[in-house]
């Protein structure tokens, strides 16, 4: 199920420091995290929800569905926002040393992945093309999620969210 434009939208556990990397503590139930724009950021937004969600104790096909989603969300939040915002430079809703932020929270067995950064361009959802090197990821955030879409693009740029639930 897809939705599309939306008014509104624990521990952090970090074995290793990371200069690139701001990662917050919250109350139970909610976590986020800075996200850069190196290469190993993806692979980080990955972890941070696994590790996260393992302290939820949630079922590990919701934490690999989350992750999956999480991965998609990021990548193109990198690829498209961060990129958007910077070609016409407008960063006043992000901090400067970061590219995007991922906020994770849970009611009961559903996460809402949220991932927010400066681009102003809502997302898009190609055509299906076997042949296609890229443009699959909203399809498979589409496929994994119960919903998913973002919130209206300001001057601050958008979130684009996901809502992950243990499937019966």
């Amino acid at each position: 199920m897809t939705t599309h434009p939306a008014v509104t939208v624990h521990h952090a556990l970090r074995d290793e420091a990371c200069d690139d990397a701001w990662w917050m503590p919250a109350p139970d139930d909610f976590a986020a995290c800075a996200l850069s724009g190196s290469a190993r950021t993806v692979a980080e937004a990955r972890r941070f929800t696994r590790v996260t969600l393992e302290g939820w104790e949630l079922c590990a096909g919701v934490a690999e569905d989350a992750a999956l989603v999480v991965s998609e969300l990021v990548s193109n939040a990198l690829r498209y926002g961060a990129r958007a915002a910077g070609e016409s430079g407008r960063r006043e809703g992000l901090a400067p040393l970061c590219q995007a932020w991922l906020a994770l929270t849970r009611q009961g067995a559903t996460v809402l992945c949220a991932v927010s950064d400066a681009g102003a361009g809502a997302p898009v959802v190609r055509p299906h093309d076997t042949l296609a090197e890229s443009g699959r990821g909203l399809q498979i955030v589409d496929r994994l999620s119960d919903a998913w879409g973002w919130t209206p693009p300001d001057r601050s740029g958008k979130t684009v969210w996901a809502t992950v639930s243990e499937r019966g």
